[in-house]
């Protein structure tokens, strides 16, 4: 897409923020597209002039499960938690008009230099700079269809994110037929990864679970994101998995006794036993 001649060539944004320093740099091949890092890390991409598409592949399967789990065009009551650029919530304002969003970001520095030059069209989305974990304690039952955690602190999930009391009041927030979705990254063997679907198991109980993640990333060749989703009725799996495999970057989803056997004989965490998840190797996800 060509660059508008009346509107200056766009530059790189470099600005300290709370937990580190963010920068948003231009994509020369698509006009008003923007990546952003914080301390090398990518954290989202944002494209201004077509909010609908999604650059990152982890985020394309969070959509295709969003996708499969409502109807069609059905508006949407979102809670997002960990904010970035904000990608998501751009998504489905524009595939889900008349979504109301609540958006919780804790690093109040990339909250305002988002606001700044990349701000938002819909004012149904509303921005809270809060702590994820405190936000979501406050929040009202049954008052979502769909929780996304996708908080990083720089390129970890925070401890207090990863245990079962979180993910427990994540399912309080929803109601009977909402979806969570969570965010994880992780290598072979996978201790974090398995204790988490340990630990979504434990919060849910009868409830359906499935992991999206791609090949690579599950055989083990490499670390990478993987998708968890987690409902109380059942997951519309083949629709999913049809969605996934079509993808340029085809994912497995990870159901059933396959997700069984893949999490083997790990245990649930909780609030007392909680840690970060492992930091990526270097040069794993590191830009610039």
């Amino acid at each position: 897409m060509e660059q508008d001649d009346d509107r200056p060539e766009p530059v790189p944004v470099v600005r300290t923020v709370d937990f580190g320093t963010a920068r948003l740099l231009p994509d020369i091949d698509r006009d008003r597209a923007w990546l952003l890092t914080v301390d090398g890390a990518p954290q989202s991409y944002v494209d201004l002039a077509e909010p609908a598409h999604l650059e990152f592949e982890y985020v394309r399967r969070i959509a295709y499960a969003v996708e499969t789990a409502f109807a069609a065009g059905q508006a949407l009551d979102a809670v997002h938690l960990g904010g970035g650029g904000m990608t998501l919530a751009r998504w489905l304002g524009v595939r889900r008009p008349g979504s109301r969003q609540q958006v919780v970001e804790a690093d109040r520095g990339l909250a305002a230099l988002v606001a700044e030059v990349l701000p938002l069209p819909d004012p149904a989305v509303t921005v809270h700079t809060a702590d994820a974990r405190g936000w979501l304690a406050d929040a009202a039952a049954a008052s979502a269809d769909l929780v996304v955690a996708d908080v990083f602190g720089g390129s970890r999930v925070p401890a207090a994110l990863t245990s079962v009391e979180f993910v427990r009041d994540a399912l309080r927030v929803l109601r009977p037929d909402g979806l969570y979705l969570a965010n994880v990254a992780d290598a072979a063997p996978f201790a974090f990864l398995r204790s988490q679907l340990a630990t979504a198991r434990a919060a849910l109980g009868d409830g359906d679970l499935c992991l999206l993640a791609e090949p690579g990333v599950l055989r083990g060749r490499r670390f990478g994101n993987a998708v968890l989703a987690a409902a109380r009725g059942p997951l519309p799996v083949e629709a999913l998995s049809r969605l996934c495999a079509a993808d340029a970057f085809p994912a497995r989803v990870v159901h059933g006794a396959d997700l069984v056997r893949l999490t083997g004989r790990a245990q649930a965490v909780t609030d007392a036993s909680a840690t970060a998840s492992p930091a990526p190797p270097q040069g794993a996800f590191t830009v610039g």
